[in-house]
């Protein structure tokens, strides 16, 4: 009877450790905590189809959208810990978010942080037929228009919500802000002309500006952005302090075992070492991750430091959730 429970035990034993080496043992769940068509599904999408060729496993892009994004980002938190369910998240979702709503159901600061995907420059958009060239002269318009002209963003607490917010406070700007579920849906909104502005991530903004379906007024930098080269810097344009930078990043619920952690992390370093894939997102206008910014231990530095300081910046503005 000792012997059969040794032999029994050992068989478990050898059992669990070929789970453990097999992950991933099946398809992986990847949650973009946005709609469709933003900056945050593009680049999900971009480095989900190189993943999954290294993973040896199908990545599979799911957008669970809403309340700026922590509704994908509980559902993600609440997943279980084995590696096959990941969130990719943003600097709205993922930090600013702890400090605008009350009922948030996780703290980015406990999730197990996978890595960085890239840096994201930001613009400021108007429908094409607003009738105005810079962005002094739409700032002439609000200011004659206070409260009536629209702006539209990813939901409260979105990286775009943040961006709009800040313009708001560095120019004293009064605009109708128009919340969605995403940012692809702001986008197609101006578009199509229904609204009159949005702040836009570069994935989102740079394709239309380069099509022409919308004008580009500014990009929240020092310098103008390689792809958008007739659009001015926020410098340029007379708003000097309108400086500002998103981030995508992916993320697994607290406890994922640290070997799977390692296997996922490698992965996404993989994509990022593509040159291939590095030129598609360069080309969108983000900044790929560079081998500094890396890895689970820089997202965890990134994710504290920015919980800090977009809680100072949140307070100050008096941002909500409602």
């Amino acid at each position: 009877m000792t012997r059969l429970i040794a032999a029994l035990a050992a068989m478990l034993g050898i059992c669990f450790q070929a789970q453990a080496q097999e992950f991933p043992a099946r398809p992986i769940s990847m949650l973009v905590v946005f709609a469709p068509g933003g900056a945050t599904d593009v680049l999900a999408r971009l480095v989900a189809d190189h993943m999954a060729r290294t993973l040896g496993q199908r990545v599979l892009v799911e957008n669970v959208s809403g309340a700026g994004g922590t509704i994908g980002g509980a559902r993600g938190a609440q997943a279980a810990p084995d590696g096959h369910t990941l969130t990719v998240g943003s600097l709205g979702s993922h930090s600013a978010a702890l400090s605008i709503y009350r009922s948030i159901q996780y703290d980015p600061r406990n999730l197990t942080p996978i890595g960085l995907i890239a840096g994201t420059p930001l613009y400021f958009v108007v429908r094409s037929g607003l009738p105005v060239e810079r962005f002094q002269d739409f700032a002439a318009m609000v200011r004659a228009n206070p409260g009536r002209i629209s702006n539209g963003h990813a939901g409260v607490g979105s990286t775009n919500h943040l961006a709009c917010e800040l313009l708001r406070h560095v120019t004293g700007l009064q605009m109708n802000f128009v919340p969605y579920r995403g940012e692809g849906p702001a986008m197609n909104d101006v578009v199509a002309g229904q609204i009159d502005s949005a702040c836009l991530l570069a994935p989102a903004a740079v394709p239309q500006i380069q099509a022409g379906t919308m004008r580009g007024l500014l990009v929240a930098d020092t310098r103008r952005g390689a792809l958008s080269p007739n659009v001015p810097s926020a410098v340029e344009a007379g708003a000097p302090d309108f400086i500002f930078q998103g981030w995508n990043a992916i993320f697994a619920p607290r406890g994922t075992p640290e070997r799977v952690v390692q296997r996922l992390s490698a992965a996404l370093n993989a994509a990022l070492d593509d040159a291939a894939l590095r030129r598609r997102i360069e080309d969108l206008g983000s900044i790929p991750a560079t081998p500094e910014q890396r890895g689970p231990a820089a997202l965890q530095r990134l994710v504290e430091s920015e919980v800090a300081r977009w809680a100072t910046v949140i307070r100050a503005a008096g941002i909500s959730e409602e």
